[in-house]
């Protein structure tokens, strides 16, 4: 089917059915669905070899593949793919072994300078983040997937990190838990010098104050969940109540807590913040696990969105999205024995 035909079907202009299924901003969210719905049904899909000479794109978007948190990412990437399928544009995964600042920025650059891609997309990122000079002195459009303090300009979205650890905080504080332990993400990452703050704050707000000793970093997984909670609770003093930052993180603690001869939500409540797995869900975890959530799958479609619009010439000081942060209670949370 040839363009004019599929637009003439749709009663749109040639014009407008090409610029909705490549991500232009002025083209209204509905049209884009609607046209992106029919190119689907119908089968149509424009020739990709013209529109690449015709454009200069190379019609894919450019994402690196660190060492942890794969997990995550898959999620990420599966709802990329989500927008992408209908967009002719294809996602180049890269992976990274980077063991310094300098080594990932050039993985980033060979990755730019080879016109593989038409933009990328930056993972999470820290408070002076060098990748985001780096692409900006490269003119080449990229959106982080969370957030920067760098003066440098860049689109973002991000979800409200501060506000959930805030929110979970607050909860555990206000069914009578005081010594709360926190397993944060990576160290010098944006989003985990927000959940602390978020944690400092809410102590703080009660005339409490956070103890740093109750208060880790690390990747988020099965392991490293197990191995901080066991080390936590058995202190002479230990937790009562543990926040962790994922539900692969929580995995570990429920594990650590059951090790001990200990039941989560009599003995030691638990919380944490849910990314959304298809194979991980937080109500099927015994006991159902009390969570923030927000949908990683969900922020990779939407990251794909706004990269399109990117591509298209939209700024990238519009584009800052912060996403806020459901609260679920279940039955991992109660007040301290």
């Amino acid at each position: 089917m040839k363009l004019r035909e599929f637009a003439k079907q749709l009663g749109l202009s040639p014009t407008t059915v090409s610029r909705a299924l490549s991500g232009y901003p002025e083209v209204s969210e509905a049209t884009r669905a609607r046209v992106a719905s029919e190119a689907m049904r119908l089968g149509y899909r424009p020739d990709i070899n013209a529109v690449r000479l015709k454009t200069g794109r190379a019609g894919a978007i450019g994402v690196m593949m660190g060492r942890s948190g794969e997990i995550h990412f898959a999620e990420f990437v599966s709802g990329m793919a989500q927008r992408l399928e209908t967009a002719d544009t294809d996602i180049l995964i890269t992976p990274i072994t980077a063991h310094n600042d300098d080594d990932e920025i050039q993985a980033y650059r060979r990755l730019v300078e080879s016109r593989r891609v038409d933009a990328v997309i930056i993972h999470s990122p820290r408070p002076q983040d060098p990748r985001i000079e780096m692409l900006n002195s490269l003119g080449v459009p990229f959106l982080v997937h969370g957030r920067s303090e760098t003066e440098h300009l860049h689109a973002w979205l991000d979800i409200d990190n501060e506000g959930a650890v805030r929110r979970s905080t607050e909860h555990l504080l206000d069914l009578g838990h005081r010594r709360i332990a926190m397993i944060n993400g990576l160290r010098g990452k944006t989003y985990s010098i927000h959940r602390e703050k978020g944690f400092r704050i809410a102590h703080q707000e009660r005339g409490l104050i956070a103890d740093p000793n109750m208060m880790v970093c690390d990747k988020f997984s099965d392991e490293s969940g197990f191995r901080h909670a066991r080390s936590f609770l058995e202190r002479a003093n230990a937790p009562t109540a543990i926040v962790a930052g994922s539900t692969m993180t929580a995995l570990g603690v429920y594990r650590a807590i059951r090790s001990l001869g200990m039941t989560v939500g009599r003995d030691v409540s638990v919380i944490a913040h849910d990314d959304v797995f298809p194979y991980l869900t937080a109500e099927n975890m015994v006991p159902s696990l009390s969570t923030t959530r927000s949908s990683m799958r969900a922020a990779g479609t939407r990251c794909a969105e706004l990269t399109l619009q990117l591509i298209a010439g939209r700024a990238a000081d519009e584009i800052h999205e912060l996403w806020p942060v459901e609260l679920i209670l279940r039955e991992s949370t109660a007040a301290p024995r």
